[in-house]
């Protein structure tokens, strides 16, 4: 597993993310305090305060270079 910190701060980025990973078929969570969510659900992401870094769970070991790579724009 590798974590890495991410800021969707508006609701285009929220989408493009959402499209963007899910085209891995690797698990993917986003931890916010005390909650965990699957960062694939556009309307789970909703629910977290937006206004700061989250903290991105990827649970794949092959495919993570292609993954940081994707991630890129929404990396801090």
């Amino acid at each position: 597993m590798k974590t890495v910190q991410i800021s969707l701060n508006s609701i285009d980025k929220v989408k493009s993310f959402v499209n963007d990973i899910s085209k891995f078929d690797c698990d993917f969570d986003l931890v916010s305090g005390r909650y965990v969510i699957d960062a694939k659900s556009i309307m789970g992401i909703f629910s977290l305060d937006l206004s700061k870094p989250i903290d991105l769970n990827i649970h794949s070991e092959d495919s993570v270079n292609e993954v940081m790579e994707v991630l890129k724009p929404y990396m801090i």
